[in-house]
């Protein structure tokens, strides 16, 4: 039996990708435990694990934001007396855990990010554009290069413990038709779809008298924005701010489909076994990002010479118009939740 240590600390998409791979491998490795590292906020992600999995918790905006505060909290790990560490981020905070564990003859193993390979995905045309290992793959590979079994049986949180619908009544009312999310933001620029492209979406469904809308986002702008479509547009509801992770996953996992970016949003639907319908712009599905077991026929994006400029999203325009998102119109989004909903 081998005590496996697991880091992820960041992002909030990255984290949750980490999910459906370290539950697989749990249960195809049940005389082995495997204890996940991550960020404090993001431990409630981790629900109805394999029972060989933990989680602990790091917070690096507070207690364990300066280096020495994360060294002596990588110091008080190696009081669990972890076998392997299996580093799926490898960023200098996580490389200094390899570094003490290493020095007391321990197995590490880390992620090849194929760094090399996203530079010339994201370099400037001519280039050429091919689809990279998915991240989850990478974060499989890690488990692999380590002797650990990975079967790839991950369908949902809810799969072998079903959502109340009790529960979900009590927070979004009967269900009446279909229900569709909407999340338009995403961290980044170049990952976020017009703001008043996306409102006509929301108008052109708010008129149908079967579908209803969710609106998920963040506090702050993206809540004001989201509330007053909320007042002015039927049969649409915002979320924001009105229930926890714990609560707002198990509403994701009984949509019929979820609208959203290149975002933590789209994983969320993936843990939760929700399809999604992702529009693209700066970012790309090759990229090795999209959403687990989520459908290429479902994605909304333009082919243009320049795309993807970038990983994150986080690169100015060069030719300053973002043609990426801005040449996509509403209607085409309508299109694709029309076409979903047809095959239900």
């Amino acid at each position: 039996m081998s005590k496996v240590l697991v880091i992820r600390l960041s992002a909030i998409g990255d984290v949750a990708m980490t999910i459906p791979v370290a539950y697989a491998v749990a249960r195809a490795n049940p005389d082995d435990s495997f204890t996940v590292l991550t960020q404090t906020f993001l431990m409630p992600l981790f629900i109805n694990r394999p029972p060989n999995i933990q989680v602990m918790g790091v917070n690096t905006k507070s207690t364990e934001k300066s280096l020495f505060g994360f060294l002596r909290y990588a110091f008080i790990l190696r009081k669990y007396k972890f076998d392997v560490v299996l580093d799926l981020h490898c960023v200098i905070r996580s490389r200094l855990v390899d570094a003490l564990f290493r020095l007391g003859g321990k197995r590490i193993f880390e992620i090849d990010k194929g760094r090399g390979e996203r530079r010339r995905l994201t370099g400037r045309p001519p280039k050429e554009i091919r689809r990279l290992r998915p991240v989850t793959e990478r974060y499989a590979d890690v488990f692999r290069a380590a002797g650990f079994r990975f079967e790839d049986s991950f369908v949902s949180l809810y799969a072998d413990n079903p959502v109340d619908d009790r529960v979900i009544q009590s927070v979004a009312g009967s269900r009446d038709g279909y229900w569709i999310g909407i999340a338009p933001f995403a961290k980044h620029r170049g990952k976020v779809y017009p703001v008043e492209k996306m409102e006509k979406v929301v108008e052109a469904l708010s008129g149908r008298g079967d579908v209803t809308v969710f609106l998920f986002g963040g506090r702050g702008g993206e809540q004001v924005i989201l509330d007053r479509w909320e007042r002015e547009y039927a049969r649409t509801r915002s979320v924001v701010g009105r229930f926890s992770l714990d609560m707002e996953l198990p509403l994701i996992s009984k949509l019929d489909v979820l609208v959203c970016m290149d975002s933590a949003n789209m994983h969320f639907a993936s843990l939760a076994g929700t399809k999604v319908i992702s529009v693209w712009g700066a970012t790309h599905p090759y990229a090795g990002f999209y959403g687990y077991h989520q459908r290429d026929d479902l994605i909304v994006q333009v082919d243009l010479p320049c795309r993807p400029c970038s990983i994150y999203g986080n690169r100015p325009c060069y030719r300053g118009d973002w043609a990426c998102m801005n040449d996509i119109a509403p209607e085409q989004i309508v299109d694709r939740i029309d076409g979903y909903l047809r095959q239900l």
